[in-house]
């Protein structure tokens, strides 16, 4: 069987490939069929909100992509409960569908779960 894998986004979408790089991760891992996990902290739960702007940036939107979690078979998406709130964040901006806000002993027991993590 093959391990699974969490990966920790703690990337604002707009500062810098980090965002972007954990969720190529994520879509490569459930396209290949791999127990994958996408966890979002810190300030990487702004990539959870709608209108970044990104272009505005010179960045690439990564709403699309987002989005696309759940056709390439990733189900298991979190944000991290004290992060979200820490910024301002109500859990009705979140667009995601599905995804799971974790307190931290569910954070801690969710991270234990997998067998390997990546933190971008």
């Amino acid at each position: 069987m093959a391990k699974s894998l969490l990966i920790i986004s703690r990337q604002a979408p707009w500062s810098g490939p980090g965002a972007r790089e954990a969720l190529d991760i994520v879509l490569a891992g459930g396209a290949f069929d791999l127990p994958i996990g996408l966890l979002f902290m810190d300030d990487g739960v702004f990539q959870l909100l709608p209108a970044q702007k990104a272009a505005e940036l010179q960045q690439k939107d990564l709403t699309a992509n987002l989005k696309a979690l759940s056709l390439f078979g990733v189900d298991d998406t979190y944000a991290c409960g004290h992060s979200v709130a820490e910024r301002g964040i109500t859990p009705e901006a979140l667009t995601i569908e599905g995804l799971q806000l974790l307190d931290d002993s569910e954070l801690a027991a969710t991270i234990d779960r997998y067998d390997q993590v990546i933190t971008l």
